[in-house]
């Protein structure tokens, strides 16, 4: 198969919630961040609403799309015969998916700069560094969904782990939020809070907690009978 029609053909089995979700999001946000003003919206409420969809809204959208990214094989016992291994397959799809997540949030991002949101909170990074508001929860939150899906093999337990880790996180601010190590852990940090010197620590810690989880996941779908071993719900 040409790169050409390869790279197509991932984009169809991606599926269009894995690709539309994220721009229908920044979408919407941006729409709310230009005309906030003329609906009457108050500040604060606007600010809370427009760095909670970058933080919280695009993450989660990013994990469900890679937990579900190995349930769109119709004859994955045939495709697993092919020389080349299901990993690759898979990197692909996730390549096409994640990169409509970053586009859309790096748009949404500019967007709402130029729309006078630029201290959405007393600690809300700038320039470079504040693009670490969405891809650092976006990445750990993909791996969490990759992981689970090739641990599990199972699209709904994937997509269950994480809403639940993502749902969570949100019930338990409070209590994550007291100690060190697991404030270091927590997905939230710019849009509800936490002690400003722990936040870019706590930016680089969910891109180092990352790579193990995406390293099992990589392993494991490089392993043919484990892959076969277990279909999609």
């Amino acid at each position: 198969m040409k790169p050409l029609a390869l790279w197509s053909h991932e984009l169809r089995r991606a599926g269009p919630a894995a690709l539309l979700a994220a721009p229908i999001l920044a979408t919407l946000t941006s729409l709310f961040a230009v005309f906030s003003t003329e609906l009457g919206t108050r500040d604060g409420v606007t600010e809370w609403f427009l760095l909670g969809a970058v933080e919280m809204g695009i993450p989660l959208v990013a994990g469900m799309a890679a937990a579900s990214l190995l349930g769109q094989d119709r004859a994955l016992e045939l495709q697993l015969t092919f020389p080349r291994r299901y990993r690759g397959t898979v990197l692909r799809r996730l390549t096409v998916a994640f990169g409509a997540v970053a586009g859309s949030s790096l748009i949404c991002s500019a967007v709402l700069l130029a729309a006078g949101w630029r201290n959405l909170s007393p600690d809300y990074p700038a320039s470079l560094t504040g693009q670490l508001t969405w891809l650092a929860p976006t990445l750990w939150l993909a791996a969490l969904g990759l992981f689970a899906a090739a641990v599990l093999r199972s699209t709904a337990g994937a997509t269950t782990v994480v809403a639940f880790v993502w749902g969570l996180q949100q019930l338990t601010t409070a209590i994550l939020q007291e100690n060190h190590v697991t404030r270091l852990l927590y997905l939230f940090d710019t849009t509800r809070g936490t002690v400003p010197e722990d936040w870019l620590w706590n930016r680089f810690t969910l891109l180092a907690t990352a790579l193990p989880l995406l390293a099992v996941a990589w392993y494991l779908l490089g392993d043919t009978e484990w892959v076969k071993g277990g279909g999609s719900e």
